[in-house]
């Protein structure tokens, strides 16, 4: 009996750090106030979309870029049509982008792509004085270029992340709980992360950067979590990525089981993967500078995905309630506490429509849906290969 009591202890003492982590961030959320240029310049915008057999969307991503508020003739719009099999080469070019075709089939991959473009068209892109990525099946809102340029417009800031939302939250409860959970990741923690630690974290989605970075870097990542790979880069050499809420790029979110299934197999075994290669360098940094920043970073990346917080936690209060008692149970209990806080308090800061308040009740069924994926995760050797997601509304292929 008192070994099972030792284990519980142990793991709700563990379970502190993200739990106080959390209700930092949140905290930090409330305080962040978003930091621009006293003027915006009208910078140079280059657009870059890496796409891979996108012909059913592409043309209206382009269109919507074009629709941004924004002055034309310093706007240009750079298409990879990488290892395309379909027509995305010309349904981008006849749209007006600027189009560069690449065979591949060995360095295949979202990274390996901007990284081919950013090393060997730099004449192409040079005039520029931004560059923001976006994926080439979102939506970005009218005034989602004049954020960018006015974001970096300030000398101070060389990266910023936009803020990613979902344009399909009304389309069943897996879109809905994605709405929920990007209102989270993608906003609160973004803005308790910057206040905590000055930096926030790319989200592979409606990154913008001052050129002369790319430049200088290219895409040096290509993991499947390339995006979270570079943040640490470039915190590593002491660049920051700043944060706009008000650029807001939208996505469509998969519906079935199937599709969801692949992506989040993806994205968070691309992040476990990072956390084991990045926890040792980042206390490196920290050691050698004493800067809490590093800490916090090691923090954001350590910190478990929600769901899978939420089984720990209900492991963790089950072990509480039938072992332990006093103090213990306060500690189990202010764990809940924290996450109701937590996740209410993502849905009040991006004003989230009534329909993703009301599918947050079907939690508990995504719960149950990502206990056989974490356990095949466990189970399975990792892949580190590039994975298509298939998107329903278009039949397409989503890389």
């Amino acid at each position: 009996m008192i070994i099972f009591q030792l284990i519980v202890q142990g793991l709700l003492i563990v379970l502190a750090f993200p739990a106080g982590y959390l209700l930092l961030c949140t905290i930090g959320a409330y305080l962040f106030r978003k930091e621009i240029a006293t003027k915006n310049k009208f910078l140079n915008i280059g657009v870059l979309i890496s796409a891979h057999n996108e012909e059913e969307g592409i043309a209206h991503t382009i269109e919507g870029v074009l629709a941004c508020d924004y002055p034309t003739n310093l706007l240009n719009i750079y298409v990879i049509a990488d290892n395309c099999t379909d027509n995305t080469a010309t349904e981008a070019r006849n749209t007006g982008a600027l189009v560069f075709e690449r065979v591949d089939s060995i360095n295949r991959g979202k990274g390996q792509a901007l990284d081919w473009f950013l090393i060997n068209f730099v004449e192409s892109y040079r005039h520029t004085n931004v560059i923001t990525i976006i994926d080439a099946d979102v939506s970005p809102d009218k005034n989602y270029l004049r954020e960018i340029s006015a974001s970096l417009s300030n000398p101070r800031i060389q990266v910023v992340q936009a803020f990613n939302s979902v344009s399909n939250p009304d389309a069943g409860w897996r879109p809905a709980l994605s709405d929920a959970a990007f209102n989270i990741f993608c906003h609160l923690r973004m803005a308790g992360s910057i206040k905590l630690s000055g930096t926030a974290v790319l989200k592979g989605n409606g990154m913008a950067f001052k050129t002369d970075l790319l430049k200088q870097y290219g895409w040096p990542c290509h993991s499947v979590v390339e995006d979270m790979e570079f943040t640490l880069r470039l915190l590593e050499d002491g660049i920051s990525v700043n944060y706009n809420p008000d650029a807001v790029i939208r996505s469509e979110m998969v519906t079935s089981g199937k599709s969801a299934t692949s992506q989040r197999n993806r994205w968070e075994g691309g992040r476990f993967m990072l956390v084991n290669k990045m926890t040792l360098p980042l206390l490196k940094l920290f050691a050698k500078t004493g800067h809490p920043r590093y800490l916090f970073a090691l923090a954001e990346l350590a910190t478990p995905p929600l769901s899978l917080l939420v089984m720990l936690f209900s492991i963790a209060s089950a072990g509480t309630l039938l072992l332990l008692n006093g103090t213990w149970l306060i500690l189990a209990a202010s764990f809940w506490l924290i996450l109701v806080f937590y996740v209410i308090s993502g849905q009040i800061q991006r004003r989230a429509p009534l329909s993703t308040w009301l599918y947050l009740a079907t939690a508990p069924l995504y719960i149950l849906w990502k206990i056989p994926l974490y356990a095949a995760m466990i189970l399975k050797k990792r892949s580190t290969a590039w994975v298509r997601t298939e998107r329903e509304s278009t039949g397409q292929q989503n890389r």
